[in-house]
């Protein structure tokens, strides 16, 4: 893309040296970071990460944790001719309430709530995932 004044805002690839969290990284066998945002790549910008996931999860996935902002967790399915259908089944905690999804969706995760594990038990066909924070990094 041609370098002009707002072109900077547009994020197409992963940015060169972007260190993401050690849980991501762990992952690489069944999941493809694609893109990410944050205060370190644009100042002033939310943090968002996007995830092709294609394969189960054998591990937990990340430890249950809190942050001191909200948070936006999005899980959507590739199926063309039912675009609810999330293509498996995943696994999250919200503080101790376990919940399997099969449906694409949002989940709303309010600053200080305990989430996760979180985790893909079934993948049929791969599936978009987000997560979006309200701070400018994770």
């Amino acid at each position: 893309m041609a370098e002009t004044k707002y072109g900077k805002y547009i994020i197409t690839e992963l940015a060169p040296g972007l260190k993401v969290p050690d849980f991501r990284t762990e992952s690489v066998e069944r999941m493809t970071h694609f893109l990410w945002i944050g205060d370190k790549l644009i100042k002033g910008s939310l943090y968002m990460e996007c995830v092709w996931v294609w394969k189960k999860s054998d591990s937990p996935g990340p430890p249950p944790h809190t942050h001191k902002y909200n948070e936006i967790l999005g899980f959507f399915g590739t199926n063309p001719e039912d675009i609810h259908d999330l293509g498996g089944d995943l696994e999250i905690w919200l503080e101790d309430e376990k919940h399997v999804v099969n449906k694409s969706c949002l989940i709303f995760i309010p600053a200080g709530m305990k989430h996760c594990p979180l985790r893909s038990t079934r993948v049929d066909r791969p599936y978009i995932h987000f997560a979006l924070g309200t701070e400018g990094s994770y």
